[in-house]
């Protein structure tokens, strides 16, 4: 996953919307976005969020990154993505695709870290707690660790206006969970970055590091993903969504390798077939299959219509990618 960064801004006036903000820039040589004789990378605002940090009036910009205009043997040019934009992309895709209003909802798995030692925060000093079980959704001591933190974290993205819709505690200890959505197509992945930066500034307050790691540790503990639920207009109608969901499910087999080098990086590690997760070599999918490639809710079959998770995309992923791949394959191809 790419890191977050931020400057900050101070204007004369409130903006009503991302249109009444200046286009800015920053140094892409210090992000290694461009080189030093070369160096401004134009900001373009996208979508703005309450500030949870300053409160009143203040605000926190969702912007994408390009190349800024050019005048070159006469002829001017207009700006243009860098190569790390892939909001841009995305944007392109749902347009294309905004007829059949797709839904999205992503569960950010991650683990929070002692920032010194780099271990799990909580877990004994250069060793390991007990074995998994106790710990999913759990309460208490020792079992559900710096439930303060994620109890900030949500209380900050609803302030921001974030579509954050639940949280909980994950199967290995000092990993949780947050929910974003249901998003209608380009502010999944406006909103799911939003919420981890949200996340990341908190954790800076208690010292703690957030890893989006895919499997922190090695060994007999799951690892974490980026699961992503899905639907249609389609898939959303009754009768016959079952079956568009089914006719969605058979293209993303057919593109299945082409999804899993874009679902994360070390993703590999992960998707091993043990922990709740497919064999990344292997595609399959089943009704409640928490071992699948993709699992249909179990009402699906009984209501004949709904919504389906696509289970590979791994804790790092980019939800620009994920969700522009999901529409490609499902609607544009």
């Amino acid at each position: 996953m790419s890191d977050l960064r931020s400057k900050t801004k101070c204007l004369d006036k409130i903006p009503k919307g991302p249109e009444d903000l200046p286009v800015w820039n920053y140094d892409g040589s210090s992000t290694g976005q461009a080189p030093g004789d070369d160096s401004e990378v134009f900001l373009v605002p996208r979508r703005i969020f309450k500030d949870p940090f300053r409160g009143g009036d203040n605000i926190i910009v969702m912007a994408d990154a390009y190349e800024p205009p050019r005048d070159i043997d006469g002829k001017h040019t207009d700006m243009k993505p860098i190569p790390t934009n892939t909001r841009y992309a995305c944007a392109e895709v749902m347009k294309k695709a905004e007829a059949e209003i797709p839904w999205f909802g992503i569960e950010q798995e991650y683990t929070l870290l002692n920032a010194t030692s780099k271990w799990p925060l909580g877990w004994p000093e250069c060793g390991f707690p007990g074995p998994q079980g106790p710990y999913y959704c759990s309460a208490g001591s020792g079992a559900a660790i710096a439930r303060d933190l994620v109890e900030a974290h949500l209380k900050a993205c609803m302030y921001a206006g974030v579509k954050i819709s639940g949280v909980n505690a994950e199967v290995m200890p000092a990993q949780w969970e947050f929910q974003v959505g249901p998003c209608v197509g380009i502010d999944m992945g406006d909103e799911l970055w939003m919420a981890r930066y949200i996340l990341l500034r908190l954790a800076e307050l208690y010292n703690i590091e957030v890893t989006f790691d895919p499997k922190p540790i090695p060994g007999d503990w799951n690892g974490a993903g980026g699961h992503t639920n899905y639907s249609t207009k389609a898939t959303r109608t009754a009768p016959g969504g079952f079956e568009e969901i089914q006719k969605q499910i058979a293209k993303l087999e057919k593109r299945h390798a082409v999804h899993i080098a874009s679902y994360g990086e070390g993703n590999e590690r992960r998707l091993t077939g043990k922990h709740e997760t497919s064999s990344m070599h292997d595609f399959s999918w089943g009704v409640a299959n928490r071992g699948a490639s993709i699992r249909v809710g179990r009402s699906v079959p009984i209501d004949k219509s709904g919504y389906y998770e696509d289970r590979r995309p791994s804790s790092n992923l980019d939800p620009y990618v994920v969700t522009r791949l999901i529409v490609e394959t499902t609607l544009l191809t």
